[in-house]
């Protein structure tokens, strides 16, 4: 099987510029946002209506929100809110996937061209890196995965 090439990227500490140019030069056909709420003030050019339309303008990229590879609000108020630990949210969010079977609801094909939203910066730290770990785990490494 032929690996599927698919992105993250995050939009805090990027202005709306370099995040789009970021999205064109890869290449970028559909955008998943991965955060569970996406419709916060905060998130500026990054709310889910006014992204849509950027995406859909800027880039002729399609957007989708996917909360199904999102973290339940529990989980994030741990972490984030209460200064959780990295590897104790790491390893729920894991089990939260595997509770989900995600690898069973989703295909390979679904993510060709596509690039994983969420609001972190960089991947470390961030649930996007770990949805596409996971199913590539699960997928026998189907995924090219670039983080922009």
């Amino acid at each position: 099987m032929a690996q599927v090439n698919v992105a993250t990227i995050g939009f805090t500490k990027s202005n709306a510029e370099h995040f789009f140019e970021r999205l064109k030069k890869a290449g970028v056909k559909k955008l998943i946002d991965v955060r569970l709420h996406n419709t916060s003030q905060l998130a500026g050019f990054a709310k889910a209506d006014d992204l849509a339309y950027f995406l859909r303008t800027i880039g002729g990229i399609d957007y989708v929100h996917q909360p199904l590879l999102a973290p339940t609000d529990p989980m994030l108020k741990a972490y984030k809110k209460e200064k959780g630990d990295w590897r104790a949210y790491e390893q729920r969010f894991l089990g939260l996937m595997a509770e989900r079977h995600i690898e069973e609801r989703f295909k390979p094909a679904m993510f060709e061209g596509a690039c994983l939203l969420c609001s972190e910066d960089k991947p470390h730290h961030c649930h996007r890196r770990l949805v596409c770990e996971y199913l590539n785990e699960k997928w026998d490494g189907a995924l090219d995965v670039h983080h922009l």
